[in-house]
């Protein structure tokens, strides 16, 4: 889960609400671990649901990038000033992003897609890496 989008989500979630936009998470995590993430990063105006077996993420073509190009980046990033708060200062956070990293899959890239209210596909965004995510005026305009 990407926290910092999540939580630029949860900033703005009255403009989507404005728009009768109904917002979903999905992560590729088990429902154990996404109750650990709210408890320490919540709460949010929206459902984070889960997908362990990241079987949706495979079916839309997300990929998980190679461990060391991921980690490279964020030490180049964080060397630049690029990453902020790539390891949280609160504690109870701090455990949560650890046990991310060590045993979710953090490596998959996400996306962003925007459905009719009959299911059918508007507008889609696939990450081609962790700092690509679509942008959130993009997605507002878009629906």
């Amino acid at each position: 889960m990407c926290r910092d989008y999540l939580t630029q989500l949860r900033e703005r979630i009255d403009e989507f609400q404005d728009k009768g936009v109904t917002v979903y998470a999905i992560a590729p995590s088990n429902a154990e671990f996404i109750k650990k993430f709210l408890e320490a990063f919540g709460p949010f105006p929206f459902p984070i649901l889960g997908d362990p077996t990241k079987e949706a993420y495979t079916q839309l073509g997300h990929k998980t990038s190679p461990k060391w190009k991921l980690l490279s980046q964020a030490v180049v990033g964080f060397i630049f000033g690029k990453v902020k708060n790539f390891i949280p200062d609160d504690e109870r956070q701090k455990k949560v992003v650890l046990t991310s990293m060590k045993k979710a899959d953090v490596y998959i890239q996400g996306g962003t897609y925007v459905y009719s209210e009959k299911g059918k596909l508007i507008w889609h965004h696939v990450d081609s890496s962790p700092e690509d995510h679509a942008k959130i005026d993009t997605v507002l305009q878009k629906v």
